[in-house]
């Protein structure tokens, strides 16, 4: 898929919401990541995301995609509806697979599915999965609540997600570039990882602010905190975890890892004086993480160091590499 831009949601999409509600907390907005509610003395988190693919992995992303957006706003993803929109040569196997790795990663999540729609589209050469996640909570975190002084931490590793489309989608092109099908293998499997709520359950209450990171990368991911929050961000991009099957995959293809995919990583902004707390719970839950940066003063923006010198800064829209050479390879969008 590739989304809108943000003037364009801001100018059209944003202005025809219907009625205002006194218990919409927070509503659509640009970089937050799923809607709040009150609920009572309760709040209800809700976010809805359509995945086009294969049958292999599109049931597993289609729970796992949208429950990253409930869990980084500190609300567990509970229950979850799921539209299966299938071509006409999705047999009965096929819709199996489909819905057994849904239910695989609804075990996992200890989540359940209470509802959705299926059906055979004319028209359509591809499925489409939409789902829609819910969850309840006492508390909630933002993307917008990042502030001057705290530390940006990530988890896991950039363009995890994106290593593992190009891998499957690309593979003939790698291996006709010399990359060896050992790595290639390895890099589809990153596909397992794309899972965040892990992590963001466990820092949640410590957080000013999280998000996660998915078309345009991390670098779209840290720009929309940033201007959310209204702050600068400012990255070490030395500091920025990479597996060596992404840099090798990314190098032979001439995109950028941090402009790609990165459903699995984590954005946490959290309190110079929560940060050791955070690094000792995502420690004994076996999550590896790296403080790439902080929060500075100055126009919303995220100015990227190396080797202590600023060397460019980053705002408006950026266009996902992996998005972009996937259009450009199969003429239609993913």
């Amino acid at each position: 898929m590739v989304k809108l831009s943000n003037d364009l949601l801001r100018r059209v999409v944003f202005a025809n919401l219907g009625v205002k509600d006194a218990d919409i907390i927070i509503g659509p907005r640009v970089g937050e990541d799923a809607a709040i509610v009150r609920v009572g003395d309760k709040y209800l988190a809700m976010h809805t995301d359509p995945i086009t693919g294969a049958i292999e992995n599109i049931g597993w992303l289609a729970i796992n995609i949208v429950a990253n957006d409930i869990a980084v706003r500190g609300i567990k993803p509970r229950w979850f509806l799921l539209t299966l929109l299938l071509p006409s040569n999705i047999d009965e196997d096929g819709v199996r697979q489909i819905m057994g790795d849904a239910n695989r990663a609804l075990i996992e999540l200890r989540a359940s599915l209470i509802g959705g729609h299926t059906e055979y589209a004319p028209g359509i050469d591809r499925i489409i999965a939409s789902t829609t996640a819910v969850g309840v909570g006492e508390r909630y975190v933002t993307t917008s609540g990042a502030r001057v002084g705290d530390l940006v931490l990530v988890t896991k590793y950039v363009a995890m997600e994106g290593t593992a489309i190009l891998a499957s989608d690309f593979g003939d092109l790698l291996i006709s570039r010399g990359v060896p099908r050992e790595i290639i293998d390895r890099a589809k499997g990153f596909i397992k990882y794309v899972s965040v709520v892990k992590e963001a359950l466990e820092i949640a209450d410590l957080a000013d602010a999280m998000h996660d990171p998915t078309e345009g990368g991390l670098l779209q991911g840290l720009l929309e905190v940033a201007e959310a929050s209204g702050v600068r961000l400012r990255v070490n991009v030395d500091n920025v975890p990479i597996l060596p099957e992404t840099r090798t995959v990314f190098n032979t293809l001439g995109l950028d890892p941090l402009k790609s995919l990165s459903s699995g990583m984590l954005i946490a902004v959290i309190p110079r004086e929560a940060i050791a707390t955070a690094q000792e719970r995502l420690e004994r839950a076996g999550i590896n993480y790296s403080i790439i940066g902080e929060v500075v003063e100055g126009e919303p923006a995220v100015e990227l160091t190396k080797d202590g010198k600023t060397i460019g800064e980053i705002s408006g829209f950026i266009e996902d590499d992996v998005m972009r050479l996937w259009h450009r390879r199969y003429g239609q969008v993913w």
